[in-house]
């Protein structure tokens, strides 16, 4: 196991080597500057914030000094943020979107993986096609058409609920966005749960478990349940990833400071290091996540060995 967990880390250095040498040309190429807003300042003093950003140097250069701070940890400093340091915004905002990532994921496997147990049981029945019908309107309605429209009936015309804002983290703030970003996790869970069950309860040691007199609960629980959330699993590694690195459209809606936010306004202001910054942290957790997954597989299908 260890063999192997030391494996794949060193095969993800060519592929975060890849994402961030694309992230890096990609934000230089992309038109404007992270000093297009000042352009009322004078030559010299603009030539001077180049300099001390080593912006004036050529592009390989920038990118060689890029991968050596960041060999070192050093996200560098925030071209926007005056004072601040990529990695202290990225501490501030990760916490936030950890916490709102984390109760939807949590809310998505509570509704998700029973729905689609319950749909698999009952398949071709009218529970089935209702469960089934909500997963796919969940998944058809993208989140940024979800989240203004529970921020207008709870916030707005209900007033049960802050449309909005963060208020130091407190409860009725986080309540909407939780949702907004559960609702399609829970559609997409709940029809892999569904599909795997379906295929698990086809098996033939599933037949020779109902042979030997075992209810339907004893037959889900004790010899279908692990392997049906094989997929599951592997779909929660990036899915969790993901969510947890904060949502771009939920953030920005609600007016969450978690590090989605800080995403899009470090690419409208060409923050190049602020983006690169989030992005490498996105990178690394996705790959943190999926070996995760991996070892958790194991635990699931005893016949996994990851010993070679």
């Amino acid at each position: 196991m260890l063999k192997y967990t030391l494996k794949r880390l060193l095969q993800a250095i060519p592929t975060m080597l890849i994402v961030i040498t694309i992230a890096f040309f990609l934000m230089r190429i992309a038109p404007g500057g992270p000093f297009d807003g000042e352009r009322a300042l004078p030559p010299e003093i603009e030539a001077n914030l180049m300099a001390a950003y080593h912006l004036d140097e050529p592009l390989y250069q920038q990118y060689f000094r890029y991968l050596g701070n960041l060999a070192q940890g050093d996200f560098g400093p925030s071209f926007k943020y005056k004072d601040f340091t990529v990695t202290e915004l990225i501490l501030q905002g990760f916490p936030v979107s950890l916490e709102i990532g984390g109760l939807a994921i949590l809310l998505a496997l509570l509704l998700g993986l029973p729905l689609g147990i319950i749909a698999a049981l009952r398949r071709n029945s009218s529970v089935d096609y209702t469960v089934m019908g909500l997963a796919l309107a969940g998944i058809a309605v993208p989140n940024f058409v979800i989240a203004p429209l529970l921020a207008l009936v709870f916030g707005v015309l209900l007033q049960w609920l802050p449309a909005g804002g963060w208020n130091d983290g407190a409860l009725p703030n986080k309540v909407l966005p939780v949702i907004a970003l559960a609702i399609p996790q829970v559609a997409y869970i709940a029809r892999m749960m569904r599909a795997s069950m379906i295929e698990t309860l086809g098996s033939h040691y599933i037949r020779t478990a109902r042979a030997k007199g075992l209810t339907e609960t004893e037959v889900v629980w004790r010899h279908a349940m692990r392997p049906s959330l094989l997929p599951v699993t592997s779909y929660l590694g990036p899915a969790i990833a993901g969510i947890i690195t904060g949502s771009v459209v939920i953030e920005q809606i609600f007016g969450i400071p978690g590090i989605g936010r800080y995403f899009v306004q470090g690419a409208l202001n060409r923050d190049y290091t602020l983006v690169m910054g989030t992005v490498v942290f996105y990178g690394a957790l996705i790959v943190l996540m999926n070996l995760i997954v991996d070892l958790i597989y194991s635990a699931l299908d005893p016949q996994i060995r990851y010993d070679d």
